[in-house]
Parts: C-alpha cells; structure tokens; sequence
C-alpha cells in the first residue's frame, strides 16, 4: 500500500496541473462561447464522451467500469453524477456571473476546509499536527493571492459556496465508493449523468438554443477544456482512490501557482507582486507530500456498506 499511496499523491499533482491549466483556458473557452451556462453543459458532455472512449478503447485493461453490484452503489453513482458532475456546475457559473471573480476564487478554495471537516469523522481520516501547519500555509497563501476573505456574502457568493459545499460532499462520497468501485466508474458517472442533468437544465432554461449560432473558434475552445476536463476527473479519481481525500485536496490547491505561471508566459502578467503567496501555497503543498511520502501507512477507508472490497490492483 505504501507504493499506491505515493502513486495517489503522483497523482494528485497531475489533477492540480490539469486543473491550473484548466482554469487558464477557461477563462478563454467562455467568453469565446458567450453563454457560460451553455459552455459548461457542452464541456462536460465532451469530457464524458472522452472518458467513455478511454474506457472502450481500454477494455480489458486498467480503464475499465466496476459494475454495481447493490442498489446502495447505484443510488451512490446517481449522488455523484447529482452533487458533483451537475448541480454545483450551475450554481458555480450562475454564481459567478453575479459575484467578483476574487472572492468567488476565494471560497471555491475552501473545499480543502470543508473536505478536512467531512472526512475526519466520515472517513476516519487522520489530521496531524503537520497538516495543521500545512492548511495554515494553503488557506492564508489562498486568501492573499486573492486580496483578502469576502468582506459579505451576497446571492452570487452563496451560489458559489454552496457548489463548494456540494463538491466536498462528493469527495467524501467518492471516497467511499471507490473502496468498491474503479475510479473509471466514478468519473463516467460523474460526467456522463452529470452530462444529462445538465442538458436538460439547460434545455427547460433555454440556453442550448443558440448552439447552432457558434462559430468554430468556439467549438474549438469546448473540444479543447472538454478533453482537459476529462483528464482532470480521470487523474483525480485516481488519485483519490489511493490516498487520503484530505491529502489530494490539498495538493490541488497547487494549480494556483501553475495558473499564475501560464498567465506571466502567455499574458505578460508579473507573478511577482504575488510571488510570497505563491511560495506559501507551494510550502503548504510541499508539506502535505512529504509528510503523505515518508508516512504512508494510513487507516483504510471503510467501504460504502453493502459494496464489495475492490481489488488494490489498478484504478
């Protein structure tokens, strides 16, 4: 177990790559295709469709679907495809279209908090003294690299937390499903049914009518995030099936310096004024994958009851 958990951290740090990248290019991806809600629904239905061919290309291999053996582990994949691949979507881009952008970013960074709050006493998780310090370093960086905590919280903030919210629970819920499920399973449920909810809130709102007006430069964007989307939610299954949900969250923080890092290259953006926050999220990181590297034997998460133990062999 103590090569899996490594490989889980390994992981993690390719998710919150991914995700730095991500966030650069969808800043790009949504104004070239104007409707957020739109974008994000089109976006999710390509990384579902990308993560389905992976699986069939795959049969056989180490991409494949654990099928669910309970009703327990269906209603548990129906609550994934709901509280993370769906519903806090559209909170998060409705959210954002009324809230600022610094302290949307602000509270959507709190997800390590409230993973770490879920996770201890549903999880069994263990917190040490050195994730303490860890948290300390990643939540203060978070709140100078964004110009402070929100002073109130108005509709669009509340959207956003709320998203927030939703998606800790689903790491949690993932947590435990993946004791009895691949990851693959996970991430095509979460993108596939989420993929449907989406369409058709979208569709009773109205915003997939104006699909056929887009051009191809923005077409272009929704194939390009989709695809890295889909090797987010891959990696980042992955990575949770291997190592402490408490643990990956917090090393994804660390897309937040790789975002910085692709603005200065390509948008001429100095880092600099932003350089001692920067560091202190990449100490706070480096903190968790050390401590995570050199103590590896950790409790096992309990499965979802009514699940099978799933094979420590592959994702």
């Amino acid at each position: 177990m103590t090569g899996t958990r490594r490989t889980g951290l390994l992981l993690a740090l390719t998710t919150a790559c991914i995700s730095g990248v991500a966030v650069f290019l969808n800043g790009y991806g949504v104004r070239a295709f104007g409707d957020a809600t739109a974008y994000t629904t089109t976006k999710n239905l390509v990384a579902a469709a990308v993560l389905l061919a992976v699986v069939a290309a795959g049969r056989g291999g180490s991409a494949r679907l654990t099928r669910p053996t309970t009703t327990r582990a269906w209603v548990g994949l129906g609550l994934v495809a709901v509280v993370g691949g769906s519903v806090p979507f559209v909170l998060f881009f409705e959210g954002l279209a009324r809230a600022s952008s610094s302290q949307s970013a602000f509270l959507h960074k709190t997800l390590l908090v409230w993973v770490a709050l879920l996770a201890v006493p549903l999880l069994k998780e263990r917190i040490t003294a050195w994730h303490g310090i860890a948290f300390l370093l990643l939540v203060v960086g978070q709140v100078g690299l964004v110009g402070g905590v929100p002073a109130g919280l108005a509709s669009g903030e509340l959207m956003v937390l709320a998203a927030t919210l939703l998606w800790a629970v689903e790491v949690v819920l993932a947590k435990r499903l993946l004791s009895g499920l691949s990851a693959w399973t996970l991430g095509v449920a979460r993108m596939a049914g989420g993929s449907v909810v989406l369409v058709a809130w979208s569709g009773a709102r109205g915003h997939l009518d104006g699909l056929g007006a887009v051009d191809a430069v923005a077409w272009g964007w929704v194939l390009v995030t989709g695809l890295v989307l889909a090797g987010y939610v891959a990696t980042w299954f992955a990575a949770l099936a291997r190592a402490q949900a408490v643990d990956v969250t917090a090393v994804l923080v660390v897309a937040a310096p790789v975002t910085a890092v692709l603005a200065a290259a390509v948008e001429g953006v100095s880092p600099a004024p932003q350089a001692g926050w920067l560091l202190m999220v990449l100490a706070g990181t480096a903190v968790i994958a050390w401590r995570g590297w050199a103590h590896p034997a950790l409790p096992t998460t309990p499965p979802l009851t009514g699940l099978p133990a799933r094979p420590a062999a592959g994702p």
